[in-house]
């Protein structure tokens, strides 16, 4: 806190400095981008020591044995809109920042992605992926599939719905002997043995168009920096399949 009131003071000295230079007529542009950098600094500093406190309140909660909710709990001192997000997998059962979903064509091409704040349930996100790439093609595709996550009956019928001919997405749990023996059936398998081969999209994404991390805070700067990995993903991906 003494280092923001020293910081602040500096600011008020340089502000009342230019009011003395302004009202004599006249100006110093270099000290006026001084005072811009250090009012930029004054801010930085006082949004740092907010996200300090809140996360030293998160681990006095934690001590009395209180966890904190994960839909507003702060794990960055420079992103307040990144969560936790469980993902079950041994070597990080738990992550942090945003939620991404990828739906791409058989050409490889990403025709919609969408990237959320936490940990949204799989399932309620397809249908309306489905209906943007619709309204954006002007066509329905004539298959979707996708992994366990979205098995639901909803999801099934919610496509169906909306033109869908085949829908093939292994279903949560233990299914029914009908189920079982839709899922068995070669045409089926054959899809999510597509759809396996095609995981790769991600792990791409992430190598070489920046989906790994990204640069810009916030929600808003993440949904920006990822648009563009999506923007030089295509790109690339075109021009291999034009060529």
């Amino acid at each position: 806190m003494r280092l923001l009131g020293n910081a602040r003071r500096a600011l008020r000295r340089a502000e009342a400095k230019a009011a003395a230079l302004a009202a004599a007529g006249l100006a110093d542009a270099a000290a006026g981008r001084r005072r811009g950098r250090l009012r930029r600094a004054v801010n930085d500093l006082a949004r740092l020591l907010e996200a300090t406190g809140q996360i030293a309140a998160q681990a006095r909660q934690r001590l009395a044995g209180i966890t904190p909710p994960g839909a507003t709990r702060r794990v960055s001192l420079h992103d307040a809109d990144a969560r936790p997000i469980a993902k079950g997998s041994l070597g990080k059962p738990v992550q942090f920042g945003y939620k991404g979903q990828v739906t791409d064509n058989d050409d490889g091409i990403v025709v919609d992605h969408v990237l959320e704040q936490g940990n949204p349930a799989d399932g309620p996100q397809l249908a309306p992926a489905i209906e943007r790439v619709i309204k954006r093609a002007g066509r329905r595709p004539r298959t979707v599939t996708a992994d366990r996550g979205y098995g639901e009956k909803g999801v099934d019928d919610a496509l169906h719905k909306m033109g869908v001919r085949t829908v093939v997405i292994p279903r949560k749990g233990k299914p029914g002997k009908d189920r079982q023996a839709a899922e068995h059936r070669p045409a089926f398998r054959r899809t999510v043995k597509w759809r396996t081969g095609s995981e790769g999209r991600i792990s791409t994404l992430k190598r070489g168009y920046g989906w790994d991390r990204t640069r810009l805070d916030g929600i808003e700067g993440a949904r920006i920096w990822t648009g563009h990995g999506i923007l030089a993903h295509n790109l690339v991906k075109i021009a291999a399949l034009a060529s």
